[in-house]
């Protein structure tokens, strides 16, 4: 019988021998199981001899490589020797005194053809050499690598919680660090070892793949033991506005050993998503800097909201009617929490060098995302379903209300999230990605046909309340009367303009809150435009009334019409000055969905900016009314001065001392004075001015062709007839310039003419067009030139 082996001294015992045997015998009780523990403690020596034939087997086949490399090396050492000596003795040949110079010039020519090709032999070796040196360098450490993950998935190790099991973790990761810095630099330098580096990243992506989840599970292991999610079973709606001053936090609580190994683990994962980020950049040729193009959520801070969001929802279920307590429900436990983030975890991070990364921007996105996704999954297909449902129209107007109180409740929370994370002076909240990751609006990225049906809702309502206001008299009527607008004194718009300007206002606030770019060009162009083009309509057909009812003769009429213009001219100007606001100059930098949505226009052209084509549109309609202005006002004026006009023998016969201007035209100025009179007074002064002008231009030429090329005879009684005439016409427009006579050229001229003693007349004209400017007459050609000159009798 062979006999029993003695027990080992109890001094001779490590110390993770005696934890071990402290965790398996606890009690008298468990030496029961002492047969199955041997059991399992042979099975396990066996896997590790298996294991370790294993790291043998491999080590024998590196070091034959090694070997194989080695010889190699050493022959090709040999051959650049041989090579060198043959060189050496060639160039120290002994020469004769006779031959010196031949043998010397024979010497050189073979020097030169030999050692362009020994240095690239030499470089050769070289690059042997350090190929071979990397290659086995990385071998070894990848090797550690892969050692560390298989020793840190020992369940005893783990299961033991020993110091030893956070020094092989980080002894894995420092490792894998020193591999991605040698693979970073051989990219670099040595870009022909690509498949080097390709199968080094195969085995490093196996040994990550292995221990991120393990990494992972002892994170969510730790949350567990920390009793993290706090309890949210004491909340109340009426407690959610406030701040909780006992809040428990199980991030601040922590003590000892706990606290020892959560740091680590959270660490330790930090250190992972850097290394992972740091491996992506150089797979992808992304220099220091770009990685914000490749931003991923922070792992350890997710893991903390998602046992979070869990927790939460069974509370949104039952609020699924009253948003409201779900928005702040969420907003409540971002605020009570994100203090720790900086506290606790920020130096964690930093330590990590996880660069680009503040706990709180994580913290409060992380909470964002969640919220986000259970509006896409649990809240707006509701709603959208009571859209579509709804076929009577007061329900319909019920579901339209319900939508648009979830934006108002989306963008006071986006708002409000938002001055949490700008408060520490990191995020940029101008830039749209990280708009994108703190604002619950983010969900209209991948539904652009939700932000469609809202922009439409937010049209429709809004076309409703201006309606009412349209429809109000009184608004067209009275004008603005607002100092702190300078622009409402010099176009003198009616009341309906700031109110119309309040709702498009309302609009282009609203469209503030969407975080992407292109987003906002499509909710303005889809809610934004259509009302600007309600208002241009709206003005458009009260101008066609006034003028299909009395062809705009009565001066109602004409008031009518100014303020329609004084309305449009001001929304004109007002789009103007926002045009150069960043706000829409951004978007009218041609920026575009990455997915187009077909049947949906180029939102906008550089040049053009947002509300171009809008502009455009007002512009139009205002000049082509100033224009109409001008046209009844002469239209008038002309069929009031027919019979002056057709009374060709005034101008030969003499002058009546008892009228200053000719008797047929006093009606004619009078309607003429009138009617300007009545537009001055309500149309604002920049758009009269551009009537007036017009309206001076046409006088101008219905004058000069009706009389001084109806071949009309002019005596000197004519010409003077016909200059007081005119003076008196001057007159009207004097009111509002200096010179009125400058703005009626061809009359002025041809008046000049007629003034003109005939032989001076006579030999100007035989001189041609250069007298004509001698004489500052520009305006006339020297056909008509002669023409009014033939026009006067001398006597």
């Amino acid at each position: 019988m062979e006999a029993i082996k003695p027990l080992p001294q109890v001094s001779s015992f490590s110390a993770s021998v005696f934890s071990f045997l402290d965790d398996r015998f606890k009690e008298s009780t468990d030496l029961s199981h002492s047969t199955g523990l041997v059991s399992e403690l042979q099975t396990e020596i066996s896997q590790l001899d298996q294991r370790l034939a294993g790291l043998n087997r491999q080590l024998e086949s590196g070091l034959a490589a090694y070997a194989s490399f080695s010889d190699r090396v050493g022959g090709l050492f040999f051959e650049v020797n041989a090579k060198l000596a043959d060189l050496s003795s060639s160039t120290s040949v002994t020469r004769s005194a006779s031959d010196s110079g031949k043998e010397e010039e024979a010497t050189e020519h073979v020097a030169g053809e030999d050692l362009p090709s020994l240095a690239k032999e030499v470089a050769q070796v070289e690059s042997v050499r350090a190929y071979a040196e990397t290659a086995l360098k990385l071998d070894t450490l990848v090797g550690d690598i892969e050692d560390a993950v298989m020793s840190s998935l020992n369940k005893n190790l783990r299961t033991s919680r020993s110091s030893g099991f956070e020094e092989v973790r980080l002894h894995a990761i420092k490792t894998l660090k020193t591999t991605e810095e040698i693979l970073s630099s051989v990219a670099k330098r040595h870009p022909r070892w690509a498949r080097l580096v390709s199968a080094v990243d195969h085995r490093v992506d196996r040994a990550l793949a292995m221990m991120r989840p393990q990494a992972i599970a002892d994170y969510r292991a730790l949350l567990s033991s920390l009793r993290w999610p706090p309890q949210l079973s004491t909340l109340t709606s009426a407690s959610l506005d406030s701040k909780s001053e006992n809040v428990q936090n199980p991030l601040f609580n922590m003590e000892g050993s706990l606290k020892s190994q959560y740091c680590g683990s959270f660490h330790a994962l930090c250190s992972l998503q850097g290394l992972q980020l740091q491996r992506k950049s150089r797979q992808l040729g992304i220099h220091k800097g770009e990685n914000v193009l490749f931003h991923q959520p922070l792992w350890a801070i997710e893991e903390l909201v998602n046992p979070l969001t869990v927790a939460s929802q069974r509370h949104f279920t039952k609020w699924s009617e009253k948003p409201e307590f779900i928005f702040a429900l969420v907003y409540k436990i971002t605020r009570d929490y994100v203090d720790s983030m900086d506290e606790l975890l920020q130096p964690l991070v930093d330590e990590a060098k996880l660069a680009g990364y503040s706990c709180r921007e994580e913290w409060v996105s992380a909470m964002v995302s969640s919220l986000s996704l259970y509006l896409v999954k649990e809240i707006f297909p509701i709603y959208v379903g009571q859209l579509d449902e709804a076929n009577e129209t007061d329900l319909r107007s019920e579901a339209k209300v319900s939508w648009l109180h979830l934006i108002d409740l989306m963008i006071s929370f986006d708002k409000r999230v938002q001055s949490l994370v700008s408060q520490s002076g990191i995020l940029s909240l101008q830039e749209d990605g990280n708009l994108l990751r703190i604002s619950s609006l983010s969900v209209f990225c991948d539904r652009p046909d939700w932000l469609d049906l809202w922009a439409e809702i937010e049209l429709d309502e809004r076309l409703v309340k201006f309606k009412e206001e349209i429809d109000n008299d009184r608004n067209w009527t009275a004008k603005v009367q607002d100092e702190l607008i300078s622009s409402s004194n010099v176009y003198r718009p009616p009341i309906i303009s700031s109110i119309f300007l309040q709702h498009l206002s309302s609009i282009i606030e609203r469209s503030k809150s969407v975080p992407a770019l292109y987003l906002r060009a499509r909710f303005l162009r889809l809610a934004a435009s259509p009302t600007i083009h309600k208002f241009l309509d709206c003005l458009l057909l009260r101008c066609q009334d006034a003028d299909g009812l009395t062809a705009l003769t009565e001066n109602n009429d004409l008031i009518k019409v100014s303020n329609s213009i004084n309305a449009g001219h001001y929304i004109e100007s007002v789009l103007e000055e926002w045009s150069e606001d960043v706000f829409f100059l951004e978007m009218g930098t041609g920026q575009h969905d990455p997915q187009e949505v077909p049947g949906l226009e180029n939102f906008t052209e550089p040049s053009e900016g947002i509300f171009g084509e809008e502009f455009e549109k007002l512009e139009k309609f205002r000049l082509e009314w100033i224009n109409k202005l001008s046209v009844v006002i002469l239209r008038g004026f002309d069929a009031r001065i027919r019979e002056y006009i057709k009374n060709r023998k005034q101008w030969q016969e003499k002058k009546d001392k008892e009228w200053t201007v000719s008797r047929a035209l006093v009606g004619a100025l009078d309607y003429l004075q009138g009617k300007t009179s009545i537009i001055e007074e309500n149309l604002n002064k920049a758009d009269f001015t551009a009537m007036w002008r017009t309206l001076a231009s046409e006088i101008d030429k219905l004058f000069f062709n009706s009389i001084l090329m109806a071949n009309v005879k002019f005596t000197n009684d004519g010409v003077e007839r016909l200059k007081e005439d005119t003076e008196v016409l001057y007159g009207v427009f004097r009111t509002w310039c200096v010179r009125p006579e400058g703005f009626f050229p061809k009359l002025s001229e041809g008046l000049t003419l007629l003034k003109m003693e005939e032989k001076q007349v006579k030999d100007g004209l035989s001189r041609g067009d250069k007298w004509l400017r001698e004489n500052r007459i520009r305006y006339l050609s020297e056909a008509e030139a002669k023409k009014v000159a033939k026009s006067r009798v001398f006597s």
